[in-house]
């Protein structure tokens, strides 16, 4: 059996789950580690701030690195909460006693508001624990306290990490999010920077200086080189803010495992969607209703914010003789109309995430009002000429939608100058939507209508 790396995380508890040690944990796992922890102080905290927080005695917190230590190969470890003076010694003690690589997270204040480190502390994580550690990772707060100096550019972020360093510790990675989403990155013994830009994105935040730090520790624990490892941890942070839910009331947490989730709904996206193509494919009428335009099936992401997110066949799926023919592969970010199509659904409703456009005909409208399906139009002469500028998704799909009250499983039109008229079929997934077009095509007044 193949040994896991290892990692701890030396850190207090969040009780509102969003950081702490439970964000370092789920960092870890998510990147594939294994997570072990040395609990340093219990807070009382939700998404609105710290109501209390207990230290734990320092032999306590010495006595869970011990005990990790003397089962498990811990070569690299990071701190968080450190509330003390008398912590911080413990914890610089079992980084010599034990050799451990350490990233400190200088925590002081939480993101939902309260103080983690007390002011007498600095001085002794500054002068016992950074000297013998390889990484420090200070926020621009944190670093200004670190440093003693004025932060509001890069170059004075800079000037901020030389200082940072004099105390000893092989890198300073100052991170940018209260300043211009940039990382400055400082290698002190190589005397050389380096410059992660970055953007800000919308989400929640709490906790994400536990999480990059956690994920840093994760990198560099799997050999990559330091600015490697920020690179790799910035961009995870990046998608646990994007991939954040709101919890509570007050600032809401990273979610360490957006990345996972949306690579698994990705996965189920495509898989759905190739099936809807095998479902279709394998109709033996359903080439009839290919438009000349070709058709395509779309299945969007949970989350679904734009086209990119949206899994369809590239190419479309044209008529070859007397069958259906997928032009390319399914992928996300191939499809225009249809995605915009699902993108209107979800807007009303989530759960709508596939669409499906086909040949309109009287007949096909006749079949679905036989099969009892929920069936709405609109008038493309009415369409602005900036309509596809102006609306994330189609604006006829949004227009029938609002003015139907609810998601229909059919919307239609009979087309205008220069533009085909359609139907779109609507479902919850793209073998649903599937499976009713293969339905349509399958009834008998369609087969036999000219």
């Amino acid at each position: 059996m193949k040994k896991a790396t290892v990692v701890m995380t030396i850190a207090g508890s969040d009780s509102g789950g969003g950081a702490g040690i439970e964000a370092d944990i789920k960092t870890i796992a998510s990147l594939g580690l294994h997570g072990t922890c040395a609990i340093t102080s219990v807070t009382s905290q939700n998404t609105t701030g710290v109501l209390s927080s207990y230290d734990l005695p320092p032999e306590v917190v010495v006595s869970q690195v011990d005990a990790v230590c003397a089962d498990m190969q811990i070569e690299w470890a990071k701190s968080g909460m450190l509330a003390s003076s008398t912590i911080i010694s413990a914890v610089a003690g079992m980084v010599r006693k034990h050799d451990i690589r350490l990233v400190v997270d200088p925590v002081m204040a939480a993101e939902a508001g309260g103080d983690l480190l007390r002011k007498d502390a600095v001085t002794t994580l500054r002068e016992e624990l950074l000297p013998i550690s390889q990484v420090v990772t200070p926020n621009i707060n944190e670093a200004v306290v670190l440093s003693g100096k004025a932060i509001t550019t890069v170059e004075e972020a800079k000037q901020a990490a030389r200082i940072i360093a004099e105390t000893g510790v092989k890198v300073v990675i100052i991170t940018g999010g209260h300043l211009d989403a940039s990382d400055v990155i400082y290698e002190a013994e190589e005397n050389r920077f380096t410059v992660i830009p970055g953007e800000f994105v919308k989400g929640g935040t709490h906790g994400s200086g536990c999480t990059y730090a956690a994920a840093l520790t994760c990198c560099l624990a799997q050999g990559m080189t330091v600015v490697e490892a920020a690179g790799k941890a910035k961009e995870f942070v990046v998608t646990a803010i994007k991939g954040s839910k709101t919890v509570g009331k007050g600032a809401g947490p990273v979610n360490p495992l957006a990345g996972i989730l949306r690579d698994a709904a990705a996965y189920e996206a495509t898989e759905d969607v190739k099936e809807a193509v095998r479902i279709i494919s394998t109709s033996g009428h359903f080439a009839k209703m290919i438009p000349e335009v070709g058709c395509n099936i779309a299945m969007a992401l949970p989350d679904a914010k734009g086209t990119e997110d949206i899994a369809a066949v590239a190419g479309r799926i044209v008529r070859l003789g007397r069958s259906p023919k997928a032009v390319g592969e399914v992928g996300f970010g191939v499809s225009g109309h249809v995605a915009r199509i699902v993108l209107a659904a979800m807007e009303q409703d989530g759960k709508y995430r596939a669409a499906m456009n086909v040949k309109y005909s009287e007949a096909a409208i006749r079949v679905c009002k036989e099969m009892g399906l929920r069936i709405t139009s609109f008038d493309r002469t009415e369409e602005p000429e900036n309509a596809s500028v102006t609306h994330k998704g189609e604006w006829g799909t949004s227009n029938a939608i609002r003015i139907f009250g609810d998601v229909p499983d059919i919307i239609f039109d009979r087309g205008a100058l220069g533009k085909e008229p359609m139907i779109r079929i609507l479902g919850r997934s793209a073998t649903e939507v599937a499976r009713t077009a293969s339905s349509i095509a399958s009834n008998r007044a369609l087969i036999s209508d000219p």
